[in-house]
């Protein structure tokens, strides 16, 4: 089972703009992965402030891993972490440290804005080098928070896509977003208003093709992930909240 901190972050730039935060200091989830009834693993995701070389940041933290029977066949260990602007809500540092399988990387990406370089420190392979990108490149991490804090979800319509650069490791590439509507889903904690997305992922890898994850998040000013569906080349999957504290806005949940 891998790539358990990706399937929750991948969730017209007409649509996005400045708006109250999304999310703030103490912000944490807890996302249970599983195959139908069997759990495969947790992930979770967490936010701090913090001063970063001189700058006011959002430290994002996200963690996941293999448990039980799962871990025994397929050990996972992912660390994903983020410094983010903020005010900008742009990225300084990118950390990608992850164990799937026996598969290793141990990646640390520094960005600078100004110059539009990043540097890629690759500490597995004790390298470093220096590739541009693009203006308002995003990490896969940083871009979903980006996304909670500019997306304008009052006047998105159906069918409407979001555009932007993320860089992935050393690569630059052009991350879609699709807006499939609107849906009331039941969850654990009620009946929750959710805005539901197709992120575009690369085929072949992981996924069985381009349009395999849809993520729900809440249609409220939190925009907190809620569940993503995987259709993976060795099955489906699912990530679905299970713990959450220190939101930042109230949580929409509809009575019965």
């Amino acid at each position: 089972m891998k790539k358990l901190i990706i399937l929750l972050l991948l969730s017209n730039i007409t649509v996005l703009s400045a708006q109250e935060p999304a999310y703030g200091d103490g912000e944490w989830f807890k996302f249970r992965i599983h195959y139908g009834l069997i759990t495969a693993g947790y992930a979770t995701l967490e936010v701090d402030e913090k001063t970063f070389q001189g700058k006011q940041v959002h430290h994002v933290k996200g963690y996941g891993k293999t448990v039980g029977v799962s871990r025994f066949f397929f050990k996972v260990e992912d660390d994903y972490q983020t410094y983010i602007d903020k005010d900008k809500d742009i990225p300084y540092r990118f950390i990608r440290k992850i164990d799937e399988g026996g598969h290793t990387k141990d990646i640390q990406i520094d960005f600078d804005h100004e110059s539009k370089e990043a540097l890629v420190f690759n500490k597995k392979h004790a390298t470093k080098e220096i590739f541009a990108f693009p203006e308002n490149t995003q990490d896969m991490v940083s871009s979903f928070y980006y996304l909670r804090n500019r997306l304008d979800t009052k006047n998105i319509t159906e069918g409407q896509t979001i555009d932007m650069n993320m860089m992935f490791d050393n690569e630059n590439y052009n991350f879609r977003l699709k807006f499939l509507g609107r849906e009331v889903l039941k969850t654990s904690f009620g009946n929750v208003p959710c805005l539901k997305f197709r992120p575009y992922v690369q085929a072949g890898r992981v996924f069985k093709e381009k349009e395999s994850l849809t993520v729900w998040v809440t249609d409220d000013k939190n925009k907190m992930p809620i569940l993503v569906k995987a259709d993976l080349a060795v099955g489906s999957l699912k990530a679905t909240l299970t713990e959450y504290k220190g939101l930042k806005h109230s949580f929409k949940i509809i009575a019965d």
